[in-house]
């Protein structure tokens, strides 16, 4: 069998595997060592390629796909430093366990570090931030090397999808001549002819449940004490919602739901349900008064620096942190007991064993009694011109059903905490924050945007520009993307931090103002853009372009000084509303 056909039959056995392990998505950037895959790729009939030139676009791209399906998503690429700008996009997709399937192709072994262009040491790139990495064979099409190539690539599916999701590394030495030839016969089948039974490759793997002792002892633990709360952090199991709010209503205790939990939004009861915790628990007499006995927590550790204030002040509290599979997300150092169970069902099991506590429905109704103080305040007054807080309020009032919102990194994504409030509106709110950072946000949306309901990319100018690459996407692939940009021109974070006491180097090194007009970046890219100046015109604007096709930017302007004061004029009134109730 000479080269060209081995090449062929190898690479197509890899790619028809994926396929039959459920991946549907492939992310291409395109590069000549990649050519067996990436042509293969296209080839395949029953699999989707998005070609992103950018590499460290592609890779966020791919994670916003694989964050909105909950699917492994295969990305590709050439060897050489395209492989190396992949690599913030797998960071953050460690840390916020997205499945990612990262395939990248290399010089074979004669050509690496003799000098050979385009050939960087790829082994092992990128470290422990791969769930496993595999260099895998140079191609041959015996039956043996065949059946290999397909375990390698059903395994490699089946590895970051379990557990706790994440990337898997597969690095593809190829030698020269690199075309395919798919006028060969039978090049789908792992032999070349004859029938395929699929039957090792298939992996079945359960959910984690607590036993019924186990059960039994924590609901004496909880039954020991009287005022608890549970809180939701970041996680995107659409069947949370209705589980953890059943339990917490029969339990007849609070829920802090962080606006990533998923359990602001959607038809499910929201009466224990406490979304503006963050205005209220930054003064530290509420704090002493909401004193809990025991926290529960599910999902990631919530965006509120306010809440992590209370959990450092209530260190000698009773606390447990559940994780589906594995982990440790604490980053407090409190004594906490992690319970590794699926939190679907694990409220479902508690209700069972439990379905009644002797809890005190005082403390909950003081949570809620704080709550609608705050959200009161929160919901008042329209200003002259439009503020950050009034424009997310103004695009949760507006966003249509089914869809998806992703939110940026620093001020962004707090104002969605303090100004989502909960509705009964159908829509998933999905953000970068395992490593928090900035860099891929319009590459993610629009990435999430390929499932085909409506996304909302809410960004900061920061984070706008760090990203216009990301732009590229959404107009060659007519997806429908609008941006919600709000422009303080710099990181407004940073305002509200002690560096802005430093007069003398605050705007150079913090609030980083670039002074751009950015109309002219969305008109090259093919967008709409608009600019509005008040909450209403900003409605106005948004329902338009969940009404129309491609890709919109509505730009609204604020100054990051007036931002600050604005908002903590909110928090004051709240806290003096609340500790005059006291009183």
């Amino acid at each position: 069998m000479e080269h060209t056909e081995i090449l062929t039959r190898y690479t197509a056995n890899f790619v028809d595997e994926l396929v039959k392990s459920g991946v549907t998505d492939v992310v291409i950037s395109p590069g000549s060592r990649s050519t067996p895959m990436a042509l293969t790729f296209t080839e395949h009939p029953s699999i989707k390629e998005w070609i992103l030139i950018d590499e460290r676009s592609a890779a966020f791209f791919a994670m916003g796909i694989a964050k909105q399906t909950k699917r492994a998503v295969a990305l590709l690429c050439t060897s050489g430093t395209a492989a190396a700008n992949y690599f913030p996009a797998i960071v953050e997709s460690h840390y916020s366990r997205v499945p990612l399937l990262v395939i990248t192709a290399d010089r074979p072994h004669e050509l690496r570090g003799v000098g050979a262009p385009q050939a960087i040491e790829q082994v092992k790139l990128y470290g422990d931030y791969v769930k496993e990495f595999h260099e895998m064979a140079l191609p041959e099409a015996t039956p043996e090397m065949l059946n290999y190539v397909r375990n390698k690539a059903a395994h490699a599916v089946y590895i970051a999808e379990e557990g706790n999701p994440g990337p898997v590394h597969l690095n593809f030495p190829y030698r020269e001549p690199l075309n395919p030839d798919f006028s060969l016969d039978a090049i789908w089948e792992p032999t070349g002819y004859g029938d395929y039974e699929r039957i090792h490759q298939v992996s079945l793997d359960g959910r984690k449940r607590l036993t019924t002792k186990q059960l039994e002892l924590l609901t004496e633990k909880l039954s020991t004490k009287k005022k608890g709360v549970i809180v939701c952090g970041p996680q995107v199991d659409e069947d949370f919602a209705e589980a953890v709010t059943t339990l917490a209503a029969h339990w007849g205790i609070p829920i802090l739901a962080d606006p990533l939990s998923q359990v602001r939004s959607g038809k499910h009861a929201k009466d224990n349900v406490i979304e503006s915790y963050d205005a209220f628990l930054r003064n530290a007499t509420i704090r002493k008064q909401l004193k809990p006995e025991f926290i529960i927590r599910f999902g990631a550790m919530p965006v509120s620096k306010s809440y992590l204030f209370y959990l450092k002040e209530n260190k000698d509290v009773m606390q447990f942190a559940i994780e589906n599979s594995a982990g440790y997300r604490e980053p407090t150092g409190n004594n906490t007991e992690f319970i590794f169970a699926d939190a679907v069902e694990l409220c479902k099991d508690l209700f069972s064993h439990a379905p009644e506590m002797d809890f005190n429905l005082a403390f909950l109704q003081t949570w809620k009694k704080m709550n609608y103080i705050a959200k009161t305040e929160l919901l008042h007054g329209a200003e002259d011109q439009i503020t950050e807080g009034e424009a997310v309020r103004g695009l949760v009032d507006v966003i249509p059903e089914n869809s998806s919102v992703y939110v940026a990194n620093s001020m962004p994504i707090r104002d969605f905490d303090t100004f989502m409030l909960t509705t009964d509106k159908s829509f998933t709110v999905l953000a970068n924050r395992g490593a928090n950072g900035i860099d891929g946000l319009l590459s993610s949306g629009s990435g999430a945007a390929t499932a085909g309901n409506p996304v909302t990319i809410v960004s900061g100018d920061l984070s706008f520009f760090h990203d216009m690459n990301g732009l590229l996407a959404a107009k060659h692939y007519q997806l429908n993307v609008t941006i919600l940009l709000i422009n303080n021109n710099g990181g407004g974070i940073f305002s509200f931090l002690s560096q802005a006491n430093d007069k003398k180097h605050f705007e150079a090194l913090f609030g980083t103002p670039l002074n751009i007009d950015f109309q002219h970046a969305v008109t090259m890219y093919g967008g709409e853009y608009n600019l509005a100046n008040t909450e209403a015109e900003l409605k106005e604007m948004l329902t338009k372009s969940f009404q129309e096709k491609g890709l919109h930017v509505i730009e609204i302007k604020t100054d990051r000084t007036e931002n600050v004061d604005w908002h903590r004029g909110k928090w004051q009134t709240i806290e003096q509303e609340i500790l005059k109730g006291k009183e």
